[in-house]
């Protein structure tokens, strides 16, 4: 299933590296009382379509056939039963709301995968390749809206998010600075030091899973062009994840699993 120019825009601006292109920058405050995921259901179970159907092959050949069938089939419906569960950080008014939702259609479909005997470096492998999908895609839409990708824009959406991550009441949320560029190794830098999917997937005892979703950072960064670099993550223990952009430049992991290697 082809990725949309609306689902783009929303990934790429509150999606895994929260480059700022155009979406996020405008956050209307979400006046209704009802939660984010009934209000929004729709689209979301429609995002999980978006980012597995595409991998299905992959799954049937590392199942077989009727298991894959069964794993894509039960990942769904974990996934609807996982989305009151989704802490709340803000809804609309917070940009990462969107990650935090795509991080459960990861932790459902690697729940579906334990079920079927499958280890999680499969499900991480899996994921990573239709995050590849997902940010992978030709769209002349999207290469005019990366063009400037770790310009003023991107720069002041970070800004923006680190503002409202100083004020966030809320436990789940992430926390981070932004950092200036030294105007030769990189335009510009983020560094996190709580991180919601983190948080997400320890309370779900699920905490193995979360270097392999932190790897999607770099096909996106790979389409935009931002040239990430990164030395550490909370995922893997680290004191915090320090993105680097440098618009151009090749990516550099901190690390690297079998399946990349």
């Amino acid at each position: 299933m082809p990725l949309t120019r609306r689902e783009f825009l929303k990934w790429s601006a509150a999606g895994i590296c929260g480059l700022c292109l155009s979406a996020g920058c405008s956050r209307r405050p979400s006046a209704a009382p009802e939660p984010y995921w009934q209000k929004n259901k729709k689209s979301l179970m429609s995002d999980f379509d978006s980012v597995m159907l595409p991998v299905q092959g992959l799954i049937i050949e590392q199942c077989g056939q009727a298991d894959g069938e069964a794993v894509l089939r039960e990942s769904r419906q974990s996934f609807e039963a996982l989305l009151p569960q989704v802490p709340d950080i803000g809804g609309d008014d917070n940009s990462l709301t969107e990650t935090l939702y795509m991080s459960g259609i990861a932790l459902a479909f690697y729940r579906s995968m334990l079920a079927h005997g499958q280890p999680v470096e499969q499900s991480g492998r899996i994921m990573y390749r239709a995050m590849e999908n997902l940010f992978g895609f030709n769209d002349p839409l999207a290469a005019a809206q990366t063009s400037n990708a770790t310009g003023k824009p991107a720069q002041d959406e970070f800004r923006r998010m680190a503002r409202w991550s100083d004020q966030s009441r809320y436990p789940g949320d992430w926390k981070l600075a932004f950092v200036e560029g030294d105007g030769l190794t990189f335009d510009f830098g983020v560094d996190y030091t709580e991180c919601g999917i983190v948080k997400f997937y320890q309370a779900q005892k699920a905490l193995e899973l979360a270097p392999y979703l932190c790897l999607g950072d770099f096909p996106l960064s790979e389409m935009a062009g931002t040239g990430l670099v990164r030395t550490t993550t909370l995922a893997r223990g680290g004191p915090r994840c320090d993105f680097r952009f440098k618009a151009g430049r090749p990516i550099q992991r901190e690390w690297t699993p079998d399946f990349l290697k």
